[in-house]
């Protein structure tokens, strides 16, 4: 096994250990800021916002740091700053410190992910081999927050302070397990050329303003899913689900990696991902009237269709997103990246919310023509990026 191979399973372990902190902190921060800091959810919301406005506006800036100075140096930064937030959480009296507190621990987040897939990039030259060593992250990730997840419900059962404040030293712990594999990887090839503007390469934006809207699927499991089988079917299904969807992408994450060995292939990939996932909305549309022992095999199998339709989705969205940026601003491009796919997430919840409220099962509906559109634009806007990147004949 070679140094870099090793690295990258360094760097994948120390993820896991950074997601299992993830996951125990995301699981209790809810009735931690509320049973024990005694913050109102007003203040609570206010932070959520102010947080993610200033991460969106960062991701590009601090992805592009990562291609001027050094990725791991600015993973380390970003993971540091979050680290040392999360210790402060105990100490945060007041609302205000609260929520300066919160903007420090979640904005650098996306920029964060930016320079991390930067640094992995610069390990590793090849296309494919970068979406193979993405895929295997993310499954250390999902396993990373199944393993915090369960600290952090043996943590809800005990519900107390002690308990709460061990939990957030264990997040800080997990952040610096991350920084220090950072800091001692290997420096990974620098960008060569003239740096270019992600934000001036509109095929790109398109391509992964596409891809990004598919991202709705994470808020169709979390958010969508629970409010619709609460009506008339077991409240326990949609938590079925979650435990498909995790087991599903830690086996299957790497081998749908074959699904966007090229560009064309991730576009059409994206395209099949999109009418998967509208055809899991369309069954769950149709969930109430068949009655209730059939819409909870209706519902299983719209989450297997799900998971189908989100395993295509991410691979596609890495090929895309890797083999279309330019080589020179990877950092910036992944921003970019990170940035589409952070603004679908914050519109996710209140999107599935209202349109189940306003529509009932035509909200369903309308989550699956965007599901529709947005894959089924994939392929041609994939095509005219490709063109832009080829050299203009003499």
């Amino acid at each position: 096994m070679g140094e870099v191979e090793t690295w990258l399973r360094r760097l994948m372990w120390a993820r896991g250990a950074s997601a299992a902190g993830d996951g125990l902190w995301f699981t209790i921060w809810a009735l931690y800021f509320t049973r024990v800091a005694g913050l109102p959810p007003v203040a609570v919301g206010i932070a959520m916002a102010a947080a993610g406005g200033v991460g969106l506006a960062a991701a590009v800036p601090l992805g592009s740091l990562a291609d001027r100075f050094d990725a791991r140096r600015v993973l380390a930064a970003t993971t540091t700053l979050r680290g040392l937030a999360m210790a402060c959480y105990p100490l945060a009296q007041g609302t205000w410190a609260f929520v300066l507190v919160t903007v420090l621990f979640a904005a650098p987040a996306n920029g964060g992910n930016a320079a991390r897939t930067a640094l992995l990039t610069g390990l590793v030259a090849d296309d494919g081999e970068r979406v193979a060593v993405l895929a295997r992250q993310r499954v250390a990730q999902h396993v990373g927050y199944a393993a915090g997840a369960g600290v952090g419900a043996l943590v809800l059962a005990l519900d107390d302070p002690t308990a709460y404040h061990a939990a957030i030293a264990a997040n800080a712990v997990s952040f610096a397990v991350l920084t220090v594999v950072a800091l001692r990887a290997p420096v990974p090839r620098r960008p060569t050329g003239r740096a270019a503007s992600p934000l001036r390469d509109r095929p790109y934006l398109a391509v992964v303003g596409a891809t990004a809207v598919l991202s709705l699927c994470w808020a169709m499991l979390s958010t969508g899913v629970p409010l619709w089988t609460s009506r008339s079917l077991p409240l326990s299904l949609s938590g079925v689900l979650v435990v498909v969807s995790s087991v599903g992408v830690a086996l299957l994450q790497v081998p749908a990696t074959r699904l966007a060995t090229t560009p064309s292939r991730a576009a059409r990939t994206a395209a099949v991902s999109g009418a998967a996932l509208a055809a899991a909305c369309v069954l769950l549309a149709s969930s109430e009237v068949v009655g209730r022992p059939a819409g909870v095999v209706v519902v299983v199998l719209a989450g297997l269709l799900h998971l189908a339709g989100e395993l295509g989705y991410v691979v596609a969205s890495w090929r895309l997103s890797l083999a279309l940026m330019r080589e020179e601003s990877r950092g910036a491009y992944q921003g970019v990246s990170e940035a589409a796919t952070a603004t679908v997430q914050m519109v996710g919840p209140a999107f599935f919310t209202v349109g189940l409220t306003a529509l009932d099962a035509g909200g369903w509906l309308l989550a699956a023509a965007v599901f529709l559109a947005a894959g089924a634009a994939v392929p041609a806007l994939t095509r005219r990026a490709e063109r832009s990147r080829e050299p203009s004949p003499a």
